[in-house]
């Protein structure tokens, strides 16, 4: 997947741990981004995050004068802005469908995802852990028919989805293989991408 560096005076704040700035390197990887990424700790922000974003939240963006800090418009950013490869279907009927299933594991799964993060643990914790491993278990069975998240090539469902996915050991979610078998081939395959291997923090690569 030969990536041809774009020139680029982007710098990304980035938390290393965090599956919402996962998402983004995913993207910037994909499309050979030339980016000064920022790997910042959430408890230990530089001054500087304070002045360009006014939630002083992780991931930020800037790019010239753009200062981006809601992950969802930086991807959709990204993707206009390099248009090569696509992370979007061309037509607009596709295009909706896509956003849709973003919307759909930023309500299903991301706040679980949040839970498991923020309240480790708890009580709550293990109750999204089981929730969270459901539905995924749920969700198997459409990638017997697609390679990808509810498509045929991959998008920004997928860099949304698969940040989620690299985590499931870390947050103690084992799936029943043979139960998932199309799912496990497509976190394998895509686990193995250049865009993914490459959007990786250190931190992240300990997770498994």
């Amino acid at each position: 997947m030969g990536v041809v560096s774009k020139r680029s005076s982007m710098t990304y704040f980035s938390d290393g741990t965090d599956h919402y700035s996962h998402r983004v390197r995913i993207v910037l990887a994909e499309k050979g981004v030339t980016v000064d990424l920022l790997d910042i700790n959430p408890n230990n922000k530089p001054e500087e995050l304070a002045d360009l974003n006014p939630y002083n939240s992780l991931p930020t963006l800037l790019d010239r004068d753009l200062v981006l800090y809601e992950s969802k418009v930086m991807m959709e950013y990204l993707d206009e802005r390099f248009p090569h490869p696509p992370l979007l279907p061309v037509y607009p009927v596709a295009r909706a469908q896509s956003r849709l299933w973003v919307h759909r594991i930023e309500r299903e799964w991301c706040p679980l995802v949040d839970t498991l993060v923020n309240e480790e643990g708890s009580k709550k914790a293990d109750k999204a852990r089981k929730e969270l491993r459901e539905s995924i278990i749920g969700v198997a069975p459409i990638f017997v028919d697609l390679p990808f998240f509810m498509s045929d090539e991959f998008s920004l469902v997928d860099c949304c989805v698969l940040p989620i996915l690299w985590r499931l050991p870390h947050f103690g979610i084992e799936l029943p293989e043979k139960q998932v078998q199309p799912l496990m081939d497509y976190m394998e395959k895509c686990f193995s991408r250049d865009g993914f291997l490459a959007s990786l923090s250190e931190a992240e690569r300990e997770m498994r």
